[in-house]
């Protein structure tokens, strides 16, 4: 009995160690987590908004990522203390869990008063930097941008390009960074009929992002939609399902051809994983009837150094 005993410790040990050696870290993106401002419904359809960012984020924290990204417009109105009420109880929960929590700038939080609304912001994302900043996670470097040019002077939009370029430089060098995710808010490319393309953003950040080695995927939001799209070889995704109104979509076009175009959740966010030498870039879509998640549209993205 003893022996069989221990033979059963044995066994339950070996199990523990390869289920941990399969468990892959993962890494959760979102963008336009925002309430609906009232002036938005008068053209745009809620659908039970507040309800999805609030399932959006207990979704994330059940994976237990090692970090959380969200890409800007995280609350309707940056300067407005009631609207990070609720996401302020959100982050509180992935903190308490042991899960950093990272954000960049959306045109919500610099909207009607850009002091007030960066320095609330600020308070709850302590790690931001006005000229970019870089997270890395399980040998994935991620870049966040602020994307905000209508809002920065020329001083501060030159010195978030000379330490963007610097900095995929370093990280190109860098023989601990595999794969490079850059993140901002305005998307360079969209199909939304609501909000356009960034020309700023496909000038001072897509032409760097191209040319760096390691980098392999660009992600954004301001469109409320999912959106994927391949320039030059590398990824773009727009990943704006956060709990804004969903936004209509233009007819798919040879310029910026979607190569999602089947997938259209109306609530999503992304999670991503390493697997050796390849990133697992999966969209969680929340279930039209709201019952729950489940794993959407998924693709993989090979070392660029391989």
């Amino acid at each position: 009995m003893k022996r069989t005993f221990c033979l059963y410790i044995l066994l339950m040990g070996f199990v523990q160690i390869v289920n941990a050696q399969n468990e892959k870290p993962v890494i959760a993106f979102a963008s336009d987590t925002q309430e609906p401002m009232w002036v938005e419904k008068l053209w745009l359809k809620p659908n039970h908004n507040l309800q999805a960012t609030k399932m959006i984020f207990k979704d994330v924290d059940s994976l237990r990522p090692k970090a959380f990204f969200i890409l800007g417009d995280v609350v309707s109105l940056g300067k407005s203390k009631k609207a990070w009420k609720n996401i302020d109880r959100y982050i509180a929960q992935m903190v308490s869990d042991s899960i950093p929590v990272y954000a960049t700038l959306g045109n919500h939080e610099v909207m009607f008063n850009s002091k007030k609304g960066i320095r609330n912001f600020r308070k709850r994302f302590p790690a931001y930097n006005p000229s970019g900043y870089t997270e890395i996670v399980d040998s994935v470097a991620i870049i966040l941008l602020n994307s905000n040019f209508g809002a920065m002077t020329v001083s501060e939009i030159i010195a978030q390009n000379d330490w963007y370029k610097q900095e995929l430089t370093l990280l190109d060098k860098d023989p601990s960074v595999k794969f490079v995710i850059v993140g901002c808010h305005h998307s360079p490319y969209t199909n939304s009929r609501i909000v356009n393309p960034s020309v700023a953003v496909q000038e001072n950040f897509v032409e760097p992002f191209l040319h760096a080695t390691k980098c392999v995927l660009f992600l954004s939001g301001h469109s409320h939609n999912y959106e994927r799209f391949k320039m030059k070889g590398k990824y773009f995704l727009v990943i704006g399902g956060g709990g804004g109104l969903h936004q209509p979509l233009k007819a798919n076009n040879d310029m910026i051809h979607d190569i999602s175009a089947d997938y259209k959740p109306a609530f999503h966010y992304l999670k991503i994983s390493r697997a050796q030498e390849k990133l697992e870039v999966t969209s969680r879509k929340l279930n039209p009837d709201f019952s729950g998640f489940q794993d959407g549209f998924s693709f993989s993205i090979s070392n660029p150094l391989r």
